[in-house]
């Protein structure tokens, strides 16, 4: 999987504004919406990661120096996002305590970025809640008549069935 590409799709689905950085030693994703700014970078290893994460992160905040002093308060929420596909359980504390160091930026670092759910896992601090209904495969009728149990049983089939707004009303003033 090509973890840049996906890491824009991910990102421009959660109305972020993307683009690339090709003025460092490696291409750097970069990220913008009303509220924060960031900068993904990808390594090829877990080792790679873990040396060089402070340098590039220094790199790519001195290339957009400028920009980051414009963005007033929003500088205040910058995000360096630091993505391997390497699996690498035994340096995993390692790479946590890089999300402990709060220094120029806060930080987002995860191993095994293998696939799309990987991707967005990874890029969940940063996308809004997202609800998604679980509309089983029961019966829409039943589950309505169940949510509307306060009403007389007669008005319910009435409004269910091809009976007139009219005589759906008559029925429900009759039972109040």
């Amino acid at each position: 999987m090509d973890i840049p590409t996906q890491v824009e799709i991910v990102l421009r689905d959660a109305q972020y504004d993307t683009w690339v950085s090709t003025g460092t030693s490696s291409p750097v994703t970069c990220f913008e919406s009303a509220a924060l700014m960031g900068f993904v970078h990808v390594f090829d290893s877990a080792r790679a990661m873990l040396d060089d994460w402070e340098t590039r992160q220094k790199h790519v905040l001195a290339r957009h120096a400028a920009a980051l002093r414009a963005a007033g308060a929003k500088a205040w929420n910058v995000y360096s996002l630091f993505l391997t596909a390497e699996s690498a359980p035994d340096q995993m504390r390692a790479i946590e305590r890089i999300e402990e160091n709060f220094e120029l930026t806060r930080k987002i670092a995860h191993e095994s970025v293998r696939t799309v759910d990987d991707v967005e896992r990874a890029l969940l601090p940063l996308i809004s809640v997202r609800s998604k209904p679980s509309l089983g495969a029961s019966n829409f009728n039943d589950r309505l008549r169940a949510r509307l149990k306060e009403l007389p049983p007669e008005a319910v089939t009435a409004f269910l069935s091809d009976t007139s707004s009219v005589e759906v009303a008559r029925i429900l003033g009759e039972e109040s």
